[in-house]
């Protein structure tokens, strides 16, 4: 039990190494990395593979973290609201990779639903910020930011993030998937 619990944490530490690092091949000119969304990869696979606790914590930590060493994105509003967007997606992949059957078909539904949950959860924290912040937050910002100008980032996770969890099943690095 030890033994697994320590392997987590490593994978979760690489998950957040290639978290922070992504950005950088992908996101030099910020609109193209808020169409790529190159955070969102590492903790959707990190709640695949470690499961809902380790990608909730990653899933939090990254963006902030990211914001405090790089400036970028900006801590507010943007870093906080895509922490506890990134923190359901690890949640929600972990948990129903979990709790759904162990078919690559699974793979798909699980990572659908988190980023459907993990877009609502973002759109309801930023409607709070930017209120906050005494800013407007319209159905129209929400679109766009959420589904609109991630068109490509969600392509990208639709394919990539199944072909890479199945990968490591038959690697044997995570729980078999048929």
């Amino acid at each position: 039990m030890k033994r697994l619990s320590t392997k987590k944490i490593v994978y979760s530490g690489v998950f957040l190494a290639i978290g922070l690092l992504l950005p950088f091949l992908i996101a030099q000119i910020p609109s193209v990395g808020r169409r790529l969304l190159p955070m969102h990869i590492p903790v959707l696979l990190c709640g695949f593979v470690c499961g809902w606790p380790y990608g909730l914590i990653v899933g939090f930590i990254l963006p902030v973290f990211r914001s405090a060493l790089f400036s970028m994105p900006a801590m507010f509003p943007d870093a906080i609201a895509m922490a506890f967007e990134l923190a359901t997606y690890g949640f929600m992949s972990g948990l129903l990779h979990k709790l759904l059957p162990k078919k690559r078909a699974f793979i798909f539904v699980s990572l659908i639903l988190s980023m459907i949950c993990g877009r609502i959860v973002w759109g309801c924290v930023s409607l709070l910020l930017y209120g906050f912040g005494g800013m407007a937050f319209t159905w129209e910002i929400f679109m766009a930011g959420a589904f609109v100008n991630a068109i490509p980032g969600i392509v990208i996770q639709i394919i990539l993030i199944p072909v890479i969890v199945v990968a490591l099943s038959k690697a044997k690095l995570i729980e078999s998937v048929s």
